[in-house]
């Protein structure tokens, strides 16, 4: 006769198989890369270039230099792996393009920092590069989107255009406004840039990709970069720490969002890792008024509102999982 007078032991929840735990898919991995080591830390990037800027009036290729410099060490990586610095022959020329790009797109973007402020230098690249990405996704790779990200794409980039929409409606006229929509210029040809690197780098599929494709951009800044400072600008030797301080933590934060893009964009859609990387633009704009006390707009804030709201949508939407039985099949 069984013992009814002992409590019987608590039941535990039969635990699933291995094959069908849940685990998150490429595109949320992607997202989630892009947001918190792609976009927070470039956010800090375009404040402290121009806190390097006001402090020793740095030239912005000389900057785009230093941040080079960070990038070669990954060579002795590829040597010690035994990887080819510049990639397979076969598709070394789209690793040099992709390279080529990305100091483009980082050269304007110091260069728009320096006229305009890097809240809105960082609103104009970073919109511009989610919907040229969304462009050149639906015409050269047919990727379609859904309504829900159809719905964030559009809800950034009207968050970008409340943004900056008052600043470009009251340029002065004369030298100064010249140079303010000059800024802006160079921040959409940036955005532009950037949104052409990210498409090459999704056709380059090879071992040691990322590394490869971070050296060459190391490689490619110093050859352009040294003999354009020298020729269109003057060298500076900042003396004062928080010039060399500014330039350390812009070429590591750099190097950081570098290879977290990189990564993110193989997994996700570029015209959504480019709208998550929006949070650039909020992190941006509080440094703005908290660090650089310049000011920020009411609009500034209702735009880098909507901008969030669009991030949690977009982000909402793809947060899923997949069996790991479906995946290994």
């Amino acid at each position: 006769m069984p013992d009814f007078t002992q409590p019987s032991p608590p039941s535990t929840p039969p635990s699933l198989p291995s094959h069908q735990r849940c685990r998150p898919s490429d595109a949320t991995k992607g997202l989630l890369v892009a947001l918190l080591g792609g976009g927070l830390p470039a956010g800090f990037v375009g404040p402290f270039s121009r806190m390097a800027y006001q402090a020793s009036h740095l030239p912005s290729l000389e900057l785009l230099i230093c941040r080079c410099l960070f990038h070669l060490p990954i060579g002795l990586l590829l040597r010690l792996r035994g990887d080819p610095l510049l990639g397979p022959p076969d598709v070394r020329g789209r690793a040099c393009l992709h390279a080529l790009l990305n100091v483009l797109s980082i050269g304007c973007a110091y260069s728009a920092v320096q006229v305009v402020p890097a809240g809105n230098a960082a609103t104009v690249r970073k919109g511009s590069s989610t919907v040229c990405s969304a462009l050149l996704a639906l015409c050269l790779e047919s990727q379609g989107l859904s309504g829900y990200d159809w719905c964030g794409l559009l809800g950034s980039t009207l968050g970008l255009i409340i943004i900056v929409g008052p600043g470009l409606g009251t340029l002065q006229e004369g030298t100064t406004g010249l140079y303010t929509a000059l800024g802006y210029v160079l921040a959409f040809l940036g955005g532009l840039a950037l949104s052409l690197g990210l498409l090459v780098y999704r056709s380059l599929n090879f071992p040691s990709c990322l590394p490869t494709v971070a050296f060459l951009f190391g490689l490619v800044g110093l050859v352009g970069s040294v003999p354009g400072l020298f020729v269109l600008q003057t060298p500076v030797l900042p003396y004062d720490p928080l010039s060399w301080s500014c330039v350390g933590a812009v070429g590591i934060l750099a190097l950081v969002s570098f290879v977290c893009v990189s990564y993110a964009v193989t997994k996700a859609h570029p015209a959504l890792v480019c709208a998550v990387l929006h949070s650039e633009v909020v992190v941006a704009l509080m440094l703005q008024y908290y660090v650089l006390y310049e000011t920020v707009a009411p609009s500034d804030i209702m735009g880098a509102g909507v901008v969030l709201g669009s991030i949690a949508i977009i982000t909402a939407q793809n947060l899923s999982c997949e069996r790991e039985g479906q995946v290994e099949e």
